[in-house]
């Protein structure tokens, strides 16, 4: 682990810009000092400004969670500040008995997109990244309104533990993605049985909205999450592990915890 506080402020913003990731590619990371051990792992993208979901992206999860196949993108907000670092602890929400997980391969946006063709969308990618897309099913599904409400709690968008850059994933679209529960595999899939794959996500999203260098698209999650367990759904409860994961992008590993109220969540906020 190198520290590249000396040479950007931040991986956020313009630093995401095909001209900043070449100037990190030129430097020699013998040259730069040592992050201390133990040191927290933070969100692998600063200052995100939109948090755009893709659900029900794999035909077998549609399925599970008794939903038909779209014919367009299904697209949704997470709130931007349920992101946390990727072993952060995970608050389950108070009142909640319907907590659930979701692997996902995310998109970092590194060149702004507007009406971008879908040939030209990988041009506008800066990299790659793990995201736990965790809900609240209850909150989700049988509140009223949209999905929002069980998808922004506090500590429902783990993000990293890398930003993966282009160069490094040459087929975003063949990649395996996996996730366990206190060790069991509960989800086991590879991002080639998306519906939309990641250039066409990228393009459609232009479409209604600019993306700017710093937004992040999760894509959908392959089956296995607890919604869909038979013969009964299966949900989090505070003390489980969850560790997840992508090829090629890391690993990431999370803490269920019971929500202690305002004090501990601004606690976190602080150390984010």
């Amino acid at each position: 682990m190198r520290d590249l506080s000396g040479v950007v402020p931040d991986i956020a913003g313009a630093g995401l810009a095909p001209e900043s990731l070449a100037k990190l590619a030129s430097i020699d990371p013998d040259r730069l000092p040592l992050v201390p051990e133990g040191t927290r792992y933070g969100p692998c993208v600063g200052n995100v400004g939109k948090f755009i979901c893709v659900g029900l992206n794999y035909a077998d999860h549609a399925a599970e969670s008794g939903m038909e196949v779209p014919h367009e993108p299904v697209l949704f907000f997470k709130a931007t500040s349920a992101i946390c670092g990727p072993n952060d602890d995970v608050i389950i929400p108070r009142g909640s008995v319907k907590t659930d997980w979701e692997v996902e391969l995310g998109v970092v946006i590194g060149r702004e997109a507007r009406h971008v063709p879908r040939e030209k969308a990988p041009d506008h990618i800066a990299g790659y990244c793990v995201i736990n897309d965790l809900s609240e099913r209850e909150f989700q599904l049988e509140r009223g309104g949209q999905w929002v409400k069980g998808k922004s709690c506090d500590t429902f968008g783990p993000l990293g533990p890398w930003l993966v850059t282009c160069d490094e994933v040459p087929d975003p679209q063949s990649l395996d993605i996996w996730l366990e529960v206190d060790g069991v595999r509960r989800q086991d899939g590879n991002t080639r049985t998306m519906i939309f794959g990641v250039a066409e996500i990228v393009s459609y999203i232009s479409r209604f909205m600019s993306l700017q260098p710093g937004d992040v698209i999760s894509t959908g999650t392959p089956p296995g999450v607890g919604l869909g367990m038979k013969p009964d759904p299966v949900y989090l409860r505070p003390g489980q592990v969850m560790r997840l994961g992508i090829q090629g992008l890391g690993e990431q590993t999370q803490r269920t915890v019971a929500d202690g109220g305002m004090k501990e969540i601004a606690g976190m906020c602080d150390a984010i």
